[in-house]
């Protein structure tokens, strides 16, 4: 993500702070984005909002100096601004307004969106054009976890305990707690834990905010750390100690920075001004280059068959009538609806409606209307008319794949060859996003609930609304991190890299679902601990030879003694920990994933998921023991390997 052009800010502060106080030691600020996210209410008046965003910023900025902590607003109709900073309570005053400064240099790369949310390891900043100060939970609550695991069962009780404790104690303590408990067992070192809640929430709202923070940091083990971002809590635990000392109170350093911060304030103001002109600019001129492309798409579907009127389509389903909702996802709700003509069709009712998002909609219409195959979800047309965008899509009578694998009545009509032809479908599906369009197309969101079915149980790629296309001469596209958790890549998560690999783990993800009727972060078996994903388990499994011990038992039920039913389920599964190896290289195309699932190319063996190294960004694999499904019958193992790779740039 590009840095803002207002770190001089820090470094001038920094450098003055040296200056006046040389022979004091720092503590960490913190300083590392973690997360930022923007709102969705677009600003009203630029004029206004330059204003009231720098006012609130310095109105707060003035709080933090003293308590490390402020809320301001800005009441000026569509265009008010409430903001929201917090620094966490073990940073000094020092640390703290250094935390901030670098957190309100991100606001302004959410312009022309009124605010949003900026997750600091040290702070947390939030602005919107409502009150929100009392929320404590929200939709968007999520964990994120660390790349580095550690197995020793003691690390994993005493960071469950530290959680516990943290919730425990921050509620009654002003909404902060922080906790160090020794490994138990054999293991060594400590675990260290930081919770946080906003001041502007109660007692009763800390504690349910941090129970569900901790509940998700619970799901990271036995990651070595993880950091919860939730609507009004941050909590981390770490196995390194990224804790400062408490902090005293009213030190000569903290007296001297507020001279410093003052002397600073009026080139912050002229330089948020600046910032903010520099993404207008930017935005204009994106919006410039889209509006011909908008303009050209706009006239095609006003001139073709693809256009709907608002009313057909609303009368078709009966006034979006509840009684017709077929399901939600993230980028709206589809409602069933009939025709004039009998035909039946999906409707989905997308949540932005906001012209400023035309773009963004001429943009998911124009990925879908110019790809065309048996696998994938045809889209009829669109209604950009009315109120409201709206898109028409064929209507699939059978619902989503999850309604199936993970139902334990209806997964039992679910037979090996319904299932395998499911796979096929769906890699053929994705073939043809990859390889045979104009442009690389990468879905972005493959799991088991975008995947629709036909009256025969045919597989039909759906929700295009993440959807990205890149040319060939790009070897990736950098972009936010959008999906969902448990089947995204290693690489998009970290890196925010994107290419075709990352809809291949994906891909990887499913198939051990499919096969096994256990969703991606829940295992049937019971021998294994509630933190590990169904990709390690399977990884484990197929280390120790005992991979059919995952099977949905549905799949066996009447194929127990059936060798080559055994044996193809055993590809896929090998296909599958092919997708889902952590370097992106390492993973087959589609069209090779295919090859192997019809036996028209011997799978080599996989590699298990590597490490990450945070210091070197070096990813270390260590693959013993592999041995193919493929060889069962005769226990064949296959040469270790050792190799180190790194992450190109």
């Amino acid at each position: 993500m590009k840095k803002s052009i207002l770190i001089p800010d820090i470094i001038l502060i920094i450098f003055l702070e040296i200056l006046l106080c040389p022979n004091e030691s720092y503590a960490d600020p913190r300083a590392q984005t973690v997360n930022f996210t923007c709102a969705t209410q677009l600003e009203h008046n630029t004029t206004l909002y330059v204003r009231n965003i720098v006012a609130t910023t310095e109105n707060v900025s003035a709080q933090i100096r003293t308590s490390g902590f402020g809320t301001a607003a800005s009441r000026s109709g569509a265009d008010t601004i409430y903001l929201l900073a917090q620094c966490y309570g073990d940073l000094s005053l020092v640390d703290c307004v250094l935390c901030y400064a670098q957190a309100r240099t991100i606001l302004p790369q959410c312009y022309p969106f009124a605010g949003g949310r900026i997750y600091v390891d040290g702070c947390f900043m939030r602005g919107e054009s409502y009150s929100f100060f009392q929320e404590y939970t929200g939709p968007n609550d999520h964990a994120v976890c660390g790349n580095r695991t550690r197995q020793d069962p003691g690390f994993r009780d005493s960071a469950r305990g530290g959680l516990f404790q943290a919730v425990a104690v921050a509620p009654n303590n002003n909404g902060f707690a922080r906790e160090q408990i020794g490994v138990s067992g054999s293991g060594k070192g400590s675990v260290y834990v930081l919770a946080d809640c906003w001041k502007t929430v109660n007692a009763s709202g800390c504690r349910a905010c941090l129970q569900k923070a901790s509940a998700s940091l619970l799901g990271c083990l036995p990651a070595s750390e993880g950091r919860a971002l939730n609507t009004g809590c941050f909590m981390r635990y770490s196995d390194t100690n990224f804790l400062n000392p408490v902090p005293g109170n009213g030190s000569s350093r903290g007296r001297i920075i507020v001279i410093v911060i003052a002397a600073v304030s009026a080139v912050a103001v002229l330089i948020i001004g600046t910032s903010i002109g520099y993404y207008m600019w930017k935005n204009k001129t994106i919006e410039k280059k889209r509006k011909g492309d908008v303009e050209k798409l706009a006239k095609t579907l006003n001139d073709s068959s693809l256009n709907f009127k608002y009313s057909t389509l609303e009368k078709a389903t009966g006034s979006f009538d509840e009684a017709n909702k077929l399901g939600q996802g993230g980028f709206g709700t589809v409602y069933k609806g009939v025709l004039q003509d009998g035909r039946e069709i999906a409707v989905k009712r997308l949540f932005f409606n906001n012209k400023h998002r035309a773009a963004y909609f001429y943009n998911e219409v124009n990925i879908v209307s110019s790809v065309e195959h048996k696998n994938l979800v045809r889209l009829l047309g669109c209604s950009c008319s009315g109120p409201e965008s709206l898109l028409v899509y064929e209507f699939l009578p059978n619902k989503s794949l999850d309604c199936f694998i993970f139902d334990s009545s209806e997964s039992k009509a679910f037979n090996w060859e319904k299932r395998f032809e499911i796979i096929i479908g769906i890699a053929e599906g994705l073939v043809y996003l990859h390889e045979n369009t104009k442009t690389r197309i990468i879905h972005r969101d493959i799991k088991a609930s975008n995947i629709l079915l036909d009256s025969r149980h045919r597989a039909k790629i759906a929700d295009f609304g993440l959807a990205r296309s890149f040319q060939e001469d790009k070897s990736h596209i950098s972009t936010a991190l959008a999906g969902t958790l448990g089947y995204m890549a290693p690489e998009y998560i970290t890196y925010g890299q994107l290419t075709e690999k990352a809809d291949v783990y994906s891909f990887g993800v499913l198939l051990f679902e499919i096969v096994t009727g256990s969703r991606t972060n829940r295992s049937k078996t019971s021998d294994s601990t509630d933190t590990d994903g169904l990709v390690t388990i399977t990884w484990k499994k197929f280390q120790q030879r005992t991979v059919d011990e995952l099977f949905d038992p549905n799949l066996m039920l009447h194929n127990c003694n059936n060798i080559d039913i055994k044996n193809a389920i055993l590809r896929v599964v090998h296909v599958g920990l092919l997708c889902t190896q952590e370097i992106p290289s390492l993973r087959p195309s589609m069209y090779k994933a295919l090859l192997m699932l019809v036996n028209k190319e011997h799978p080599p063996a996989p590699t298990n998921p590597p490490f990450m190294d945070e210091k070197t960004m070096e990813f270390n694999t260590l693959c013993e023991n592999m041995l193919s499904p493929l060889d069962y019958g005769n226990a064949a193992s296959v040469a270790s390997i050792s190799q180190s790779i790194f992450l190109p740039r």
